[in-house]
């Protein structure tokens, strides 16, 4: 791990944490959702690989660059078919994205550590609130910044907003995600940034996007904060 710059132990702290591919598996409704999406306005499916590197980004972004360069489709009409998929998928019962290993005990440690909790996603509100409720999550984040909210990752408003929100300080706010957008975004907001290898994009490219050290596992990561928030 690099040297992380150390701070008081009673300063004001923040973990934000992405969502997709760091908290919660959703690559299997998301993969669903997208194939469906094409499938309904006959379009060859895009390749699952590239639909799970696209996870983080906003939604029509995500799906834009899944399309042929030269292309005459209106993106959102692709945008609505998908909303209205995920709308029908969590009314109707679908199965539940499940939390990663340890997620929910780390979550509520760093709760009861003293942390502040937040998270910056690529999702809608509406998906985000469902998911944290799903889980019994929604008591512990102070702060929920959303695409439909702020401008999508890789740009710092959502970490901006966070901040807004908490007070906190730039060199205090830790971003935690699974994507190079994530450690863009925290890059681009002056913020701490540390990869998950559980997600979505591998080791070395989080840690040349800028992440001070990846982890692998959320037991880990909090040790690796509680470290880097030593005296």
């Amino acid at each position: 791990m690099s040297n992380g710059t150390k701070i008081m132990n009673d300063a004001l702290r923040m973990v934000v944490l992405d969502c997709d591919g760091t908290i919660v598996d959703s690559q299997k409704a998301i993969l669903e959702m997208m194939y469906a999406t094409f499938d309904a306005h006959e379009l060859e499916r895009p390749d699952r690989m590239d639909v799970l590197r696209g996870v983080g980004l906003e939604l029509s972004v995500g799906i834009e660059r899944l399309l042929p360069e030269q292309h005459d489709l209106e993106i959102k009409e692709l945008y609505a078919t998908y909303k209205k998929l995920a709308t029908d998928f969590r009314e109707g019962g679908g199965h539940h994205d499940p939390l990663y290993p340890d997620a929910d005990t780390v979550i509520r440690a760093l709760d009861k550590a003293g942390w502040l909790l937040g998270v910056a996603t690529g999702k809608a509100r509406v998906g985000l609130d469902h998911m944290i409720n799903i889980h019994g999550l929604h008591d512990l984040f102070v702060t929920l910044q959303t695409s439909d909210s702020a401008a999508g990752k890789p740009s710092p408003e959502m970490l901006h907003n966070a901040m807004r929100d908490t007070g906190v300080e730039a060199d205090f706010v830790f971003m935690v995600g699974d994507t190079t957008y994530d450690m863009s975004m925290a890059v681009n907001a002056g913020t701490k940034a540390i990869g998950v290898s559980w997600g979505y994009h591998e080791a070395d490219e989080l840690l040349e996007a800028g992440a001070e050290v990846v982890v692998h596992s959320y037991n880990e990561l909090f040790a690796v904060l509680e470290e880097m928030t030593e005296i």
